[in-house]
């Protein structure tokens, strides 16, 4: 039950904060938004895959096409704003690395993805934040 609170909490805390309430709203459209090629243009994300030495390309690039869709439209939705960050902060940190460090891919894993995960990072920090307001009241 107290889980639960948090988490309503911390989703309440977001949907109330114009600034981030924003930031998840723009996060979210630009996740869901990234989450398309992996989809529709499968090939040629699988052979961006291959390139980045991942294990078993084929599943990751589903795996990441489907987080970033279901994270980035619960942010849009200010819905499980903490977990989804979470998730997606880790997305993140694979990107940046694999493709941006790893691969020399200034675009978008060097450029965009840093910005996304500066956004996750804000939008969890300012959820557990409310949560605690709420759990503590």
């Amino acid at each position: 039950m107290i889980a639960g609170r948090a988490r309503i909490g911390a989703d309440a805390a977001v949907a109330r904060d114009r600034l981030a309430s924003g930031v998840a709203r723009v996060a979210g459209a630009v996740f869901v938004l990234a989450s398309l090629p992996k989809f529709l243009g499968y090939g040629w994300e699988l052979d961006q895959f291959r390139r980045f030495g991942l294990p078993q390309p084929e599943v990751w690039v589903i795996a990441a096409g489907l987080l970033e869709l279901v994270g980035g439209t619960l942010l849009m939705l200010r819905r499980l704003v903490v977990p989804a960050a979470v998730v997606l902060a880790g997305v993140m940190v694979v990107a940046i690395t694999t493709s941006g460090i790893k691969e020399g891919d200034v675009i978008p894993s060097l450029t965009v993805a840093p910005v996304l995960l500066a956004a996750v990072v804000f939008l969890g920090v300012r959820g557990l934040r409310g949560s605690e307001a709420v759990s503590s009241g």
